[in-house]
């Protein structure tokens, strides 16, 4: 293969990936002094000259000549007589410039030396994705669903480049089909050997914070802040948000008439339940907003250690719980505190959950706890199945604390 042919070639690849022209010559360059270090042990005595554009490639070779027969380095070193044969009139102590052809390096070092510069380019243009996903980092991102697995979905951006969206950071009511159109956030990029990892996630967060910021207009100009947000994924979310400007009802303008704005944020993430409330850095108000609707008789802080004692009627515990534990954990999530919920006006004859420590584990208690039930009246007042489907705790464990509670009420 000539020089210009390899040239030529090289460009065409050049062309379909945007090298520029200074990255193009600095990987051609490296390339050939490698191929060069291989075949002559050395290449410091060489000069490549390379024009892309019109695909020209020259290298010269650099000896100094020395009388016959004291030729040490053949690389660096040119005998009086083979000197005289490149130009008639070289003399002892001259430089010679000879140029080298592709051919001389032999075909096993040209095939070598083409595949290096194909690895070169691949591994340019993997940097370059790399560096310019990890700038992404956090930001919504649009792709197309290219093949489906059981733990990861592999997705095409408009230029090739391939996402994944693996198990975890799946909304479980997604459902996912060859050409659709899939918005995430870009939660991570990784270097895995040469290759890029880019990682696109549904579930954190960040993703519903931008869906806010693209959705609404307020939000994306900065009159409104999006100081917190969590998140169930696919199940619930709250987000607390703040303005500057008193003359702008933040939670109305997000949420819309009759939820007009904050529909279609619902929809991208799998009819996922959106509470917004109104951000304050008073804890108690933050914490009583935090656990709407339900209406809060009393709160107790202990600011050190982050903790709430939270008191509600007997009627608004199981909203302020919420499905599945789902507010108060969100709650406990988006105000920084431990929240624990107690009933208002236990009956004389109701009889708090800690007497019972001596049958009872305090993990299971403390579990019973977690989800506002912390009386034995509480607990008898539900079915065994509620509680098994509400709590983290077996059947057969339930079952027994229902038992000993019973007891006590019989004697």
């Amino acid at each position: 293969m000539e020089n210009i042919d390899l040239i030529n070639s090289f460009s065409e690849f050049k062309d379909d990936k945007l090298i520029d022209r200074v990255t193009l010559m600095a990987i051609l360059e490296d390339v050939f002094r490698n191929a060069l270090k291989k075949k002559f042990g050395q290449d410091d005595n060489f000069d490549i000259i390379i024009n892309p554009d019109k695909g020209d490639l020259e290298i010269w070779r650099n000896r100094n000549v020395v009388n016959d027969g004291e030729v040490e380095d053949e690389n660096k070193e040119i005998s009086l007589k083979d000197a005289r044969k490149i130009e008639p009139d070289f003399e002892v102590g001259e430089d010679v410039s000879e140029e080298v052809k592709l051919y001389q390096l032999g075909r096993r070092a040209i095939l070598a030396l083409r595949q290096n510069l194909i690895s070169k380019i691949h591994e340019h243009d993997s940097t370059n994705t790399f560096k310019y996903f990890q700038d992404l980092i956090g930001e919504i991102y649009t792709a197309e669903v290219h093949h489906v697995r059981h733990n990861v979905v592999i997705l095409l951006d408009d230029d090739g480049n391939e996402l994944i969206i693996p198990k975890e950071h799946q909304i479980p009511s997604d459902f996912y089909r060859k050409g659709d159109s899939i918005r995430g956030v870009i939660e991570k990029v990784e270097l895995k050997g040469n290759k890029p990892i880019i990682i696109l996630s549904r579930t954190t967060p960040k993703f519903l914070e931008k869906l806010f910021e693209q959705e609404i207009p307020e939000v994306f100009d900065g009159l409104i802040t999006v100081k917190n947000a969590v998140r169930i994924p696919g199940e619930k979310a709250k987000v607390a948000v703040d303005t500057y400007d008193d003359r702008i009802d933040p939670v109305g303008a997000c949420v819309g008439m009759k939820g007009s704005r904050i529909h279609g944020i619902v929809r991208e993430l799998g009819n996922e339940n959106i509470d917004v409330i109104n951000y304050t850095n008073n804890p108690q108000l933050y914490i009583q907003r935090a656990l709407s609707p339900a209406k809060i008789v009393n709160i107790k802080l202990n600011e050190e250690k982050k903790y709430a004692e939270v008191t509600l009627k007997p009627e608004e515990v199981s909203k302020a719980i919420g499905r599945g534990g789902h507010n108060i954990r969100l709650a406990g999530l988006l105000t920084g505190y431990n929240i624990e919920v107690f009933r208002d006006g236990i009956e004389e004859e109701d009889v708090e959950l800690t007497e019972f420590t001596d049958e009872i584990e305090d993990w299971v208690i403390k579990e019973f706890g977690r989800i506002g039930l912390d009386t034995a009246k509480s607990i008898l007042e539900l079915d065994v199945s509620d509680l098994v489907r509400r709590t983290d705790l077996e059947e057969e464990t339930v079952l027994n604390v229902v038992k000993i509670l019973k007891q006590e009420f019989e004697e």
